[in-house]
C-alpha cells in the first residue's frame, strides 16, 4: 500500500493514526533516507498513544522508552550500528516483551537488522518534490485493513 504524504503534518497524521490503532506487540520497521520523516512518523505515533513527552531520535542512545501513553512506545535507531552490533542488542526482547511491558516497537534504519520478527509492518518513506513524501506500507503476517479500511 502506498500513501502520498503532502507535508510534514500528513506524516504526523499517519503516525497518529498508527498510534491510535496499533495494539501491544506491534512492530514497525522504518526505512528511508536521512530526512525522509522516520522520526516525524514516530512522533505522530507517540501523539496517537497520548505521550506528551518530547520524542526525539535515539541515534546516540539507540533506544528510547516512553511508557506514559495508552501503551508503551519503544523507539530504536540503528543508524550508527553494523549488523553484528545490532544482533548483540537482543532486539527480540522488545517484540516478544520477555523483559518489558508489551507495547509498540518502532525501529528506524531497520534494514540494518540481521533478523526480523515474525509479524511486522515495514514502512518505507521516500522524499518527493516540494516537501512531500510517500509512505509504502508492507505488512508481514498482519492485517492493516483496520487502519485504512
Amino acid at each position: 500500500m502506498k500513501i502520498f504524504l503532502a507535508d510534514v503534518q500528513a506524516t504526523l497524521d499517519l503516525g497518529i493514526k498508527l498510534g491510535q490503532t496499533l495494539t501491544p506487540g506491534s512492530v514497525i520497521l522504518l526505512e528511508g533516507d536521512l530526512g525522509a520523516g522516520k522520526t516525524t512518523l514516530v512522533q505522530g505515533i507517540g501523539q496517537g498513544l497520548g505521550i506528551t513527552e518530547s520524542i526525539v531520535s535515539p541515534t546516540f542512545t539507540l533506544i528510547n522508552e516512553y511508557t506514559q501513553g495508552r501503551i508503551p512506545l519503544y523507539h530504536l535507531d540503528l543508524y550508527r550500528l553494523e549488523a553484528r552490533e545490532v544482533a548483540a542488542l537482543n532486539l527480540e526482547s522488545y517484540w516478544e516483551a520477555s523483559e518489558i511491558e508489551p507495547g509498540i516497537v518502532a525501529i528506524e534504519w531497520a534494514q540494518r537488522m540481521p533478523y526480523q520478527p515474525d509479524i511486522y509492518l515495514r514502512l518505507r518513506l521516500t522524499n518527493g518534490d516540494n516537501g512531500n513524501r510517500q509512505a509504502e506500507i508492507i505488512p508481514l503476517h498482519c492485517n492493516i485493513n483496520e487502519l485504512f479500511g
